[in-house]
């Protein structure tokens, strides 16, 4: 998560033939243009604000959340803020459950002029608060059914954002992309918490693609982190062949350990998120989170410069990642087709 650029990408998977692109994450901005050889305390003056910035951008720990703030913050010095002249940053962390969340942004809300919450539990938070300063969510399944916006277009409240996925068929392509991996497969079990909104989202997808591979699915519901195991011994006795994890604050907070689990039970994981793979997870579709970060940047640059979140259309990913993890896959004793490495972004040795 080094840069705040990439590079955009389309491919086309042969089972379904639907163009998906691959790959190529929040921050603000100011209203006053970026002169050279103006002196970075006179811009300062000039905008005569100094905007705080409240963000709580991930549920885990924080080798986990200080690599996305300082992407926060790296995209924004490149569009001219400054820590301390022209906004200051105020990082919060908390645990992945709705009381939590809503007790941290509490906290927040009186100190700053502008919030940036992640994932679908961060934006019910920040609606079941009643925040009204401009919020901005990254990560959120469909913030139109989950009533944060009125539409996509056309916001209509004091949210605006950047969508998890890019379209309603994405679950669809990690399914595809598991059976181009495993052939044979003919049974996947689906992962997630119980009262997880993306599960719904997730299971729509799959249940529009899995006929049409001859896939049956397995759905396992989390009511807490403490029933992995028994999950996946229930994947076991339901004879899947694989699991594809939803990405919801649950899942992403045990990404190691619902690898290690997979693993130990000879099953391929499909994620939604690089992390899981890297922490040991097969093979992962999900968006860039830094592109994601930059895009968000954008708009809270047009808040910053005047601009409604009502009147700020909510964005979907831009880019999407491939990554493959090799030592996995030897581990499973499967191959992973060249066609598939060809088109991974990153790659596990």
């Amino acid at each position: 998560m080094e840069e705040c650029t990439g590079r955009q990408n389309v491919f086309q998977y042969r089972i379904l033939l639907v163009p998906m692109r691959r790959r190529d994450a929040i921050g603000l901005l100011v209203s006053v243009p970026i002169v050279p050889g103006w002196p970075r305390t006179l811009l300062a003056r000039q905008q005569g604000k100094i905007w705080r910035i409240g963000d709580i951008l991930s549920y885990g720990p924080p080798d986990i959340v200080s690599p996305i703030a300082k992407a926060l913050e790296r995209c924004l010095a490149d569009l001219g803020y400054v820590q301390g002249l022209n906004l200051t940053y105020s990082h919060a962390i908390a645990a992945p459950q709705p009381e939590k969340l809503e007790q941290t942004i509490r906290t927040l809300v009186p100190n700053i002029d502008l919030l940036v919450v992640a994932g679908t539990l961060g934006g019910i938070a920040a609606r079941n608060v009643g925040v009204t300063i401009p919020t901005i969510f990254v990560n959120v399944g469909d913030p139109v059914s989950i009533g944060l916006v009125e539409s996509l277009p056309h916001p209509g409240g004091n949210m605006t954002g950047i969508t998890f996925e890019a379209a309603t068929d994405t679950y669809g392509k990690r399914l595809q992309i598991l059976k181009e991996i495993i052939p044979g497969l003919e049974r996947v079990a689906v992962l997630g918490a119980a009262e997880d909104l993306n599960v719904d989202l997730a299971m729509q997808s799959l249940e529009r693609t899995a006929p049409q591979l001859r896939v049956a699915l397995v759905p396992i519901h989390l009511q807490s982190a403490s029933e992995l195991e028994s999950a996946f011994a229930t994947m076991k006795q339901s004879g899947s062949q694989a699991v594809i994890v939803v990405a919801g604050a649950l899942t992403y907070t045990n990404s190691k350990r619902i690898a290690d689990l997979a693993l130990a039970s000879g099953l391929p994981s499909m994620h939604g998120l690089r992390d899981t793979v890297i922490a040991g997870g097969l093979v992962a579709l999900g968006p860039d989170l830094v592109e994601i970060i930059r895009q968000a940047a954008r708009q809270i640059d047009k808040i910053i410069k005047g601009e409604r979140p009502a009147d700020i259309p909510v964005e979907q990913p831009t880019r999407y990642a491939i990554c493959v993890n090799l030592k996995t896959a030897r581990a499973l004793d499967l191959t992973i087709p060249q066609s598939l490495l060809a088109l991974a972004d990153e790659i596990v040795e």
